[in-house]
């Protein structure tokens, strides 16, 4: 099963010009929104990006970048940690980054 998010929401930026083709972008993302190719990263498709940041920490030429922790996923996850309807303050009443 794929798991996708909303379309177009993800904070999610690359700068191919920047990938050095270390390739540790496609080892740690769990929903392999990265692959390989010609020896440089490509995003797959960016609405895979769950925004949980393992990219960003690991990319050390600073070709990715993201805001860890908001989002549509995030979201999601703390509503069923600590209960409510889904938000990720983009309403304008939480701390949402403007995200939606």
């Amino acid at each position: 099963m794929t798991m996708k998010y909303l379309k177009d929401v993800a904070t999610l930026k690359y700068d191919p010009e920047k990938c050095k083709g270390c390739g540790r972008c496609v080892e740690v993302c769990p929903h392999c929104v990265f692959e390989m190719k010609e020896k440089r990263a490509v995003i797959t498709d960016r609405d895979l990006c769950m925004e949980c940041g393992a990219c960003v920490k690991n990319c050390e030429f600073g070709a990715i970048l993201v805001n860890p922790g908001v989002g549509c996923a995030s979201a999601i996850i703390n509503s069923l940690l600590f209960g409510g309807e889904p938000s990720c303050g983009c309403d304008g009443e939480g701390n949402g980054n403007g995200c939606c």
